[in-house]
């Protein structure tokens, strides 16, 4: 995957304003505490729309967070099954405008075959992962199978929950964003992403483990609920095990199961559901991957 450069030659997208684009920004508001109103600032997170182009054809437009652009186009190619691997995606370009940005990517022969034969247009708001599919079976795609038998204790998925917080400066700051992270065994929750959307923070997190070369032998750890199309995600990332501090949906569980991917839910201090493949889930003082 070539460096991504931008059109204008700077570093970062800039808003209309002409000011660099960042995570977050202070807002002026009448705050009401303790009986009386007061003025002041809140720091509130950035959300633009993102278009993600293959070949010049638009398959998505999401709100999103403008960070991790690179991670962004990775992880969305990846777990949309757009690509298989890195390699098939020979040039990548983010181009800002007036009214957001663009990701342009270019594809391989092999990927763009695939890429023409199932395109689809997805445009959607930060809360919906598949606004305007065409079919009821791109919305429940056949999903490979998880194969690595990594096992967890009690105590990891605690870890692994509180260790998600130390990944969340965005959040922090505004209290209005998601995120996901990488939880490995013996290391803790080594990689995190953020994002206005709770897929897009997925996405970014399942592009940032690419190309860093991480192998999913370890647990996605999420602050949000689990949808169908988050199941769909971890599982297109290869990840065993999937942690996520709200419930899930019966379907998602359903697909979960069908996956061989354990689902944990409700993960709050030390206590957790268990939903699907309760296998990986030991009373021993030590994870490992068989």
């Amino acid at each position: 995957m070539s460096a991504i450069r931008n059109s204008r030659g700077v570093s970062c997208p800039r808003r209309n304003d002409g000011q660099v684009m960042q995570s977050h920004r202070r807002i002026s508001r009448l705050a009401y505490r303790a009986g009386r109103f007061e003025q002041g600032q809140r720091a509130l997170p950035e959300e633009v729309p993102v278009a993600l182009v293959y070949n010049g054809t638009t398959q998505a437009v999401m709100m999103a967070t403008p960070a991790a652009f690179e991670d962004f186009a990775a992880g969305f190619s990846l777990t949309e099954g757009i690509i298989s691997d890195l390699s098939e995606i020979t040039e990548t370009e983010v181009v800002e405008h007036g009214t957001g940005v663009e990701i342009r990517m270019w594809l391989a022969p092999e990927a763009e075959a695939r890429f023409s034969a199932r395109r689809r247009a997805q445009v959607g708001p930060v809360g919906c992962g598949l606004c305007g599919i065409d079919s009821l079976s791109e919305a429940l795609r056949v999903l490979p199978k998880v194969q690595c038998d990594i096992r967890l204790t009690p105590p990891d998925v605690a870890d692994a929950m509180a260790g998600l917080t130390r990944h969340q400066a965005l959040h922090d700051t505004t209290r209005a964003a998601h995120a996901a992270g990488f939880w490995q065994p013996g290391l803790g929750v080594t990689l995190g992403r953020e994002d206005v959307g709770r897929h897009n923070a997925l996405d970014k997190l399942a592009g940032a483990m690419a190309r860093a070369g991480l192998a999913a032998e370890g647990a996605l750890v999420i602050t949000s609920r689990v949808s169908v199309d988050m199941v769909q995600k971890a599982v297109m990332v290869g990840a065993p095990v999937l942690i996520a501090a709200s419930a899930p949906t019966a379907l998602a569980v359903e697909e979960a199961d069908r996956s061989n991917l354990t689902l944990i839910a409700l993960a709050r201090g030390s206590d957790f559901d268990v939903y699907t493949h309760t296998e990986r889930l030991i009373q021993g003082p030590h994870a490992h991957v068989a």
